[in-house]
């Protein structure tokens, strides 16, 4: 049992860290699910306390994905058009065959939405700035913290490998 749990917490670190360039996915909260599972094994003793801190560590970066992009599309004068550009364009992004759609879409995505905004091109251009620097602020964000989960999935991993690994040694 603890192998099935090892195999599917060690997928769920790797869906958190794709989940954290995918909007569909939220990452740092299915990495997360990877680190409880973790625990959840015999070999590993409960840390009820590790645990509680990177809930709320995940939840907050979750939380404010939402809110940065908001943020910085506000903070260049951008609408709520230029938001669901940027989001349109990111989806469009990953699905297109060109390379680098996943920066490209999310500011060609919101200065679209800024001229349906019926925003001139100038201010267009300043407030997709603004939500894309406000996208990559959070993607950037989602990254980092996935791969810290990570990290700490490895490293409690390698500190038990002889009790959850036992016919290796």
């Amino acid at each position: 049992m603890d192998i099935a749990l090892l195999v599917i917490g060690l997928l769920l670190m790797l869906l958190g860290i794709i989940g954290s360039f995918l909007p569909v996915l939220p990452g740092p909260p299915i990495g997360w699910l990877g680190l409880l599972l973790l625990h959840l094994t015999k070999a590993v003793p409960d840390d009820w306390t590790f645990l509680g801190i990177t809930a709320v560590v995940a939840v907050l970066i979750f939380a404010m994905d939402y809110v940065i992009p908001a943020i910085g599309t506000k903070k260049f004068g951008g609408s709520k058009y230029g938001m669901i550009g940027t989001t349109i364009g990111l989806i469009v992004g990953l699905l297109a065959p060109i390379p680098g759609g996943i920066i490209i879409g999310p500011f060609v995505g919101a200065f679209i939405g800024e001229m349906m905004n019926n925003a001139d091109k100038s201010a267009a251009a300043k407030a997709a700035f603004g939500s894309f620097l406000g996208f990559l602020t959070g993607t950037f964000l989602k990254f980092i913290t996935s791969v810290i989960f990570a990290g700490l999935f490895i490293g409690k991993l390698w500190d038990y490998r002889e009790a959850l690994f036992p016919f290796f040694y």
